[in-house]
């Protein structure tokens, strides 16, 4: 799939070609204020011939979650999602490494700040996204002006396309100032996370990450690298909160999430991280995590959904 489009989206319940999957103008807007959606992705193992959807009844749990919280009603269940998302795969023939985007907005009601309707649309998208695992990315980052939106303020937890405001201009501001990425703090002013991305970091040995009350994303990366390093790695785990001047003196620092993957922060605020290459740590982290979501470590496989391109291509050759 090397087009500027796939051939096929999903969108209520049926795959759509590209082309017909449209909207009326107007309906931009407030009906996409409260809209949520799962960032998936989908990884291809060319020794099977098959790519494999990481964790995705995990992805799809929270889907349904964001959308319970932003009062959008749930028409399909996790079940059915995931038929559809490997059904969307197949048909658009992801012989690589994907990216799977599934979005909820509001469909009904008045077009104002104050319309209020429960009834939802959802659509999925699949995309090429390379993976950028072991080759060795490293970013600078600075602890951004912008404060991390809190519970109270909007709901951090979840997917809401909202919040993405929130993290475009922190990275808006740290792009204009030369930097790669930036760093976000909550409003007590300890360190969430980044834009689109949660931080971890490495100090005497422990891995240390902010917890999941410091206005963070529940994010399904993050909680996949703290059992690695828990169970996999023997590593002591810190999940508290974190202030500023830890990342400053941080042995190894990192953001990740399910675009991110595991990316190496090598300076924040012109301080250098270690030596500011990737460290030992992070470096057993990432090939586990590479082996494991391409199935190379066959451990752990209730985390690797397989899409089914394998068989596919067999009964292809078969009948010709």
């Amino acid at each position: 799939m090397n087009e500027a489009h796939p051939r096929y989206l999903w969108w209520n319940g049926q795959q759509v070609p590209w082309e017909e999957a449209t909207v009326h103008v107007t309906e931009l807007g407030w009906s996409t204020v409260g809209a949520v959606f799962e960032g998936i992705r989908a990884y291809w193992n060319a020794e099977t011939g098959e790519a494999y959807v990481f964790r995705l009844d995990e992805h799809l749990e929270r889907l349904l979650r964001s959308m319970r919280l932003v009062r959008l009603a749930t028409r399909w269940n996790s079940s059915e999602l995931s038929e559809a998302i490997l059904q969307l795969l197949r048909v658009n023939e992801c012989r690589e490494d994907t990216y799977i985007q599934p979005i909820a907005y509001r469909t009904a009601g008045p077009k104002t700040l104050s319309g209020f309707s429960e009834e939802a649309g959802l659509y999925i998208t699949t995309r090429p996204m390379p993976s950028h695992l072991l080759t060795g990315k490293v970013v600078r980052a600075k602890v951004s002006s912008w404060r991390r939106i809190s519970d109270d303020v909007m709901p951090p937890r979840v997917k809401n396309i909202s919040n993405y405001r929130n993290g475009q201009l922190a990275v808006m501001e740290a792009v204009l100032d030369g930097y790669d990425q930036a760093i976000l703090l909550n409003s007590e002013g300890k360190v969430a996370e980044a834009p689109g991305a949660c931080i971890m970091l490495v100090r005497a040995g422990k891995l240390i990450t902010p917890d999941v009350t410091q206005s963070i994303l529940e994010s399904i990366t993050r909680d996949t690298l703290l059992r690695l390093a828990r169970e996999e790695l023997g590593l002591p785990v810190e999940e508290r909160a974190v202030d500023r001047t830890e990342l400053y003196v941080a042995d190894e620092v990192f953001l990740c999430g399910t675009a991110a993957e595991i990316t190496v922060v090598g300076e924040i605020d012109h301080y250098v991280i270690g030596d500011g290459k990737p460290g030992a740590v992070t470096r057993a982290l990432e090939q586990l995590y590479h082996d494991m979501v391409r199935g190379i470590d066959p451990r752990r496989p209730e985390w690797r959904t397989p899409v089914g391109l394998a068989p596919a291509a067999r009964a292809s050759r078969e009948s010709d």
